[in-house]
């Protein structure tokens, strides 16, 4: 049974920004008992002589989605997040479906004033990762309600995030290319070799990983900046500029909203940051976001600046190495893509059984979408003469960020039943 005296746990001591959807902010507070939720048995490879195990991913709308199978079921879908200090399980489905045993209970608190969340420790969990990665028992945090509804978000079913636990049981290799991940044991594992990689200083602190690069804010202002390692977040750069007076935001920017977290809208601005130094690679002109995050800056208990997230981790292959502290990024064939902002306004949610049918959720005042008389609630019934259903959520987001001054056709299906075409142009906005 459930404890009856709940712990109150500020949740959200970060507020993380996916462009063109709501954010999602997982991170234990200083008020959380750690006890309770200390990690006895992490993950292991099944064989002894076993040095690694390579587990399939995809990669939707810059988030890393991996199949696991709970309890000897599944497969069920977990995004993979850096940023998550403790396992969540955001599907409340999966309590009965794998028997799950509830443990104490928290009081999940956001940033604002909306009341808290109710989430369950359970620690009955087993977890089967590809064919040799598993642990008999993982400690989650099992939440009562499905509020980030992260399945719409995503466009395929999602049942929770795998956090911390997984990094500290593996190096972890990503190649986001074959959407492949390889976990290594840390003990066997061989740094890579070749003049191509570049490798960085990881700090733990916590639960979180954090880099210390330089970034150049324009011609004149270059400083380094301590940044969260973020796989779960779908931005490239975010920049929190309470966190430095030298912090400052471009004079070319765009006022938007850039997100959803447990407290309601996060706004904020876009701007472009001249360049930032991995190593010995310098990645120029990136889309940045700079929330107004005063109130998030509050809640923070580790001192940064940011966090970098996978549209930019994305165009390496990518070694992250908590066990001996270290980074590796080698470009790939994305490397040299260009950082785009979404140039159409329109914010889309996936729904029905297959999240094949798409909801216009919010429109950017004064984009194409505005102009063009899109409104909440109408349904894309197709793209370009294509149905809408032939289309994944992320391949819709890659045409919304495709080229400035394409033309998109669209035909949409209003509240009261309407069919309504609309013609787009597609614009950068920055």
């Amino acid at each position: 049974m459930a404890s009856s005296s709940p712990c109150r746990c500020p949740l959200l001591g970060r507020v993380r920004l996916w462009v063109l959807a709501f954010a999602v902010g997982l991170a234990m507070g200083a008020g959380a008992p750690r006890a309770g939720l200390a990690q006895s048995v992490l993950y292991k490879l099944a064989h002894s002589k076993s040095a690694k195990s390579r587990l399939p991913f995809t990669l939707q709308r810059n988030l890393i989605v991996v199949p696991v199978t709970l309890n000897g079921r599944g497969p069920y879908y977990f995004m993979l997040d850096t940023g998550v200090g403790t396992s969540l399980i955001t599907d409340p489905g999966l309590r009965d479906s794998l028997g799950l045993r509830l443990g104490q209970r928290f009081l999940v608190a956001g940033v604002g004033e909306e009341a808290p969340l109710v989430a369950f420790q359970t620690d009955s969990v087993r977890v089967q990762l590809g064919d040799k990665a598993s642990s008999p028992c993982i400690s989650f945090l099992l939440l009562s309600d499905d509020i980030f509804d992260l399945s719409s978000y995503v466009g395929q079913p999602i049942h929770g995030i795998l956090g911390a636990d997984v990094f500290r049981s593996f190096v972890v290799e990503v190649d986001a290319e074959e959407q492949i991940l390889m976990l290594h044991d840390p003990i066997r594992f061989r740094a890579p070799r070749g003049r191509r990689w570049a490798h960085l200083p990881l700090d733990i602190e916590g639960d979180k990983s954090y880099i210390h690069t330089e970034v150049a804010l324009n011609d004149s202002v270059r400083m380094p900046l301590k940044l969260i390692l973020d796989t779960g977040a779908g931005h490239a750069l975010s920049i929190e500029t309470s966190s430095d007076a030298r912090l400052t935001l471009p004079p070319e920017r765009l006022r938007t909203h850039l997100g959803r977290g447990l407290s309601g809208d996060v706004h904020g601005y876009l701007g472009r940051v001249q360049g930032m130094r991995l190593g010995r690679y310098y990645v120029r002109s990136l889309i940045t976001s700079f929330p107004d995050d005063k109130a998030v800056q509050a809640k923070v208990q580790v001192p940064r600046n940011g966090n970098i997230g996978f549209e930019l981790l994305k165009r390496f292959n990518v070694v992250i190495d908590y066990p001996h502290n270290k980074l590796w990024l080698k470009p790939n064939a994305l490397y040299r893509d260009p950082f785009e902002h979404d140039m159409c306004g329109l914010e889309l949610l996936a729904t029905g059984p297959q999240y094949r049918r798409y909801v216009v959720q919010r429109v950017e005042p004064g984009s194409p979408a505005d102009r063009a008389k899109i409104k909440p609630r109408d349904e894309i019934l197709s793209l370009n003469l294509a149905p809408a259903e032939s289309f994944s959520l992320t391949q819709l987001s890659r045409l919304l960020h495709s080229a400035d001054g394409r033309e998109l056709i669209l035909f949409l299906r209003r509240p009261d039943g309407e069919i309504y075409p609309a013609r787009i142009v597609l614009k950068r906005q920055i």
